[in-house]
């Protein structure tokens, strides 16, 4: 069996963009536009049950992980994802794991549902963009109506079945203003792992000029150095945040896990509910649709010399003001969506959330280099250590009253220790 060449994630998307909220900020909601009216947007079994076939095959990894998107993925119910579940087990190839992730509002969460998810062992990504004020701004139904309450209670119903989703938060224009007051609120509800996705949406018609609710490039900034410092002072070891781990992968010298840091992309395709190939879930338009999993397997649509030079363009389109980056390794242009402004020589392609950036990467440059630092040293004398016993142990202890490794400067006892 052919398999793809690299790791890859695909979102998936089994309800296409349908949704229960009308977020105003939303990109995705407008997809329905480029299908026909009246279209069932509810993926059909066969096509379901090829996509999973065909993921499972070109999937190289020992683990095979499947992400569930919309729109809203739990308007499908509850037996449609049991179908989901059958269907990999039927494909699943003997000593292979498979793992899902399902990105929702929380909104249509009951018990049976966290009750389902938890006993299937999905990763589960909830929207929430902070305190009730500050969430119901942007996050409404149909009718104009708030959502905090309803997904709030789909976050305790989760953690009743022993699930902590990881938090999405939209950094727009009006929350940016209030770093503290968001990220307390997530410790508050004790949120363990927080993503922050920031909002540029291009106005109508306009090549270069962002809606009002766009967060600004160095509001953001100042945002996460907020964020960091709390955390840095407070949080090591309790809390994750995701663009904080992007940065010690960079330290570390670890690849990004975050598709829009890394160097080249193409590796989070989508598949929309008909089958329909996207190069990415920012680019689902006629020019990114590279085919259709029914007429073209899965495994060409991966390794398509169209979805490679996509990838590819990220890097070669990179400007020189970026090349020339103090910070570059930590962003790489970031996601190439965003790249609509021009350097200050006049190039095209600078990202719109550049002195953003570039102020939280330089801000908190030193810490991770130095956490970086500490690591070396002590994965260096570990080896030496190995070298002159002729062993290798399992684990190098680290005694409680050791400075502890993550480089925090606090004790191992009171910082990483059990975590």
């Amino acid at each position: 069996m052919a398999k793809a060449s690299r790791p890859f994630q695909i979102f998936v998307k089994p309800i296409g963009p349908l949704c229960n909220l009308s977020c105003s900020y939303c990109y995705y909601l407008k997809k329905a536009d480029s299908y026909s009216k009246g279209e069932s947007f509810r993926m059909p079994d066969d096509v379901l049950e090829e996509y999973i076939a065909q993921h499972i095959e070109a999937s190289p990894d020992s683990v095979i992980r499947f992400s569930w998107h919309g729109g809203e993925p739990t308007l499908l119910g509850l037996d449609y994802f049991h179908k989901i579940v059958a269907a990999q087990k039927k494909f699943k190839p003997a000593k292979r794991q498979i793992l899902n992730g399902i990105q929702t509002n929380g909104t249509l969460l009951t018990e049976e549902w966290c009750r389902f998810l938890a006993k299937e062992r999905f990763f589960v990504g909830l929207s929430m963009d902070g305190p009730q004020e500050i969430h119901d701004k942007y996050r409404l139904t149909k009718d104009g109506a708030p959502t905090h309450e309803q997904t709030l209670r789909g976050y305790l119903l989760l953690r009743q079945q022993g699930i902590t989703p990881d938090i999405l938060c939209v950094v727009n224009a009006h929350n940016v203003q209030y770093p503290t007051e968001v990220y307390r609120f997530f410790k508050q509800i004790g949120a363990r792992y927080i993503g922050f996705l920031p909002l540029v949406e291009l106005q109508p018609g306009t090549k270069n000029v962002v809606t009002r609710d766009s967060v600004p490039g160095e509001g953001f900034g100042r945002f996460l150095c907020t964020i960091f410092d709390e955390w840095k002072s407070q949080d090591i070891g309790r809390v994750k945040v995701q663009i904080f781990e992007e940065a010690a992968n960079t330290a570390l010298g670890r690849d990004h896990e975050l598709c829009i840091f890394r160097e080249r992309c193409g590796d989070v395709p989508v598949i929309e509910h008909n089958g329909d190939f996207f190069s990415c879930d920012h680019f689902v338009d006629a020019e990114h649709l590279l085919g259709n999993i029914e007429n073209r397997p899965l495994i060409e649509l991966l390794e398509s010399p169209e979805q490679i030079a996509f990838g590819q363009a990220k890097y070669e389109r990179l400007p020189r003001y970026c090349r020339e980056c103090e910070v570059l390794p930590m962003c790489n242009g970031e996601c190439p969506k965003n790249r609509f402004i021009l350097t200050p020589y006049g190039e095209e392609g600078l990202n719109y959330l550049c002195s953003g950036y570039r102020l939280f990467f330089n801000h908190c440059r030193a810490f991770f280099e130095e956490v970086g630092r500490l690591w070396r040293q002590q994965t260096l004398e570990q080896k030496r250590t190995q070298k002159g016993a002729g062993t290798i142990p399992a684990r190098t202890k680290i005694g409680r009253n050791q400075p502890c490794p993550c480089g925090s400067g606090k004790k191992y006892k009171n910082c990483c220790m059990g975590k």
